[in-house]
């Protein structure tokens, strides 16, 4: 009884995760007309500012610090926290720029980049499925450039800023939340140092109305939560379930482009995303079949 109601404490959690995620450039989009960066700036201090408020609340503050005095975290994190940064300063551009859509197709390419990853730097092997998601990726990636003349940059740069960060967050075994907390103490200096000189008529929050400054300051808030989230999701569901929970995200901000933003969604389009879904298809295939051979093995092994 005890592991059923964890499992559904850890599907309430991840689902709310990545609706959150998937429902942000809702939230974004209310910044129109201030700066990508500027947003960035604000996200770093108001998660920095929220993160260190938990970390104090549930005691583990000290977590932090321990990390700030092991030299080879802290060059790791510096790396995560350009890779991270990068990650959000695209994200927000693409959504205050009518690209949501490419965003979407980006977090739709990160498992197939995952991947990839896994072959070319940690040296592992392909299985036959995974193999041929990868050249259908490809194939869709290469159709928007035949397509429209263009290669999907900001799906890419999202995929692959992500994809990255992920293996070096690997290399710190620190938890989300310390890591993070890290990361945007990284980002605090260049925040603070654009905010000042800054010419943005919005970087001066004494100059603001309240809904605008209420906004910004919401940007902690929207990027700490959905984290936690994860996390509670992430111990106590399989990785399986977990997989197909990351696909609510880029389908909500799918949604979103196409029905409330009105990006055109034509012909092309449509041919490189079945491109990327049918690769995505044969991944999680894989991914379900190699986790009922384990069970097997295991099974027997009893």
């Amino acid at each position: 009884m005890r592991n059923h109601d964890s499992a559904a404490t850890g599907l309430l959690a991840g689902v709310a995760a990545f609706l959150i995620w998937g429902l942000a450039p809702l939230y974004f989009n209310l910044l129109d007309g201030i700066p990508a960066v500027e947003i960035l700036a604000h996200r770093s201090i108001w998660s920095l500012v929220l993160a260190v408020g938990v970390l104090v609340l549930i005691g583990r503050l000290s977590d932090v610090s321990a990390t700030l005095r092991d030299g080879k975290k802290m060059r790791i994190l510096a790396l995560s926290t350009l890779l991270i940064g990068s990650n959000w300063l695209v994200f927000i551009w693409a959504i205050t720029n009518a690209h949501l859509l490419d965003a979407s197709l980006g977090y739709y390419i990160n498992p197939i980049v995952n991947v990839l990853l896994g072959v070319l730097i940690l040296g592992e092997r392909l299985r036959r499925l995974q193999w041929l998601a990868v050249v259908l990726a490809v194939i869709g990636i290469a159709h928007e450039l035949w397509q429209f003349g263009r290669v999907p940059v900001v799906a890419l740069l999202l995929a692959l800023s992500f994809g990255f960060y992920g293996l070096v967050r690997k290399r710190a075994p620190v938890d989300s939340l310390t890591g993070l907390t890290i990361e945007t103490l990284y980002m605090l200096l260049p925040a603070l140092a654009y905010l000042l000189w800054s010419d943005s008529p919005s970087s001066n929050l004494l100059a603001n109305d309240w809904r605008t400054n209420g906004l910004l300051l919401l940007a902690g808030p929207i990027t700490l939560t959905p984290l936690l989230l994860f996390n509670i999701a992430a111990r106590r569901l399989n990785l399986s379930t977990l997989g197909f929970l990351q696909y609510l995200g880029p389908t909500l901000m799918l949604l979103l482009a196409t029905l409330v933003f009105h990006e055109p969604f034509g012909e092309g389009k449509v041919i490189t995303f079945a491109c990327v879904w049918s690769g995505l298809l044969l991944y999680t295939a894989d991914a379900l079949a190699q986790r009922r051979k384990m069970r097997q093995q295991k099974k027997a092994l009893v």
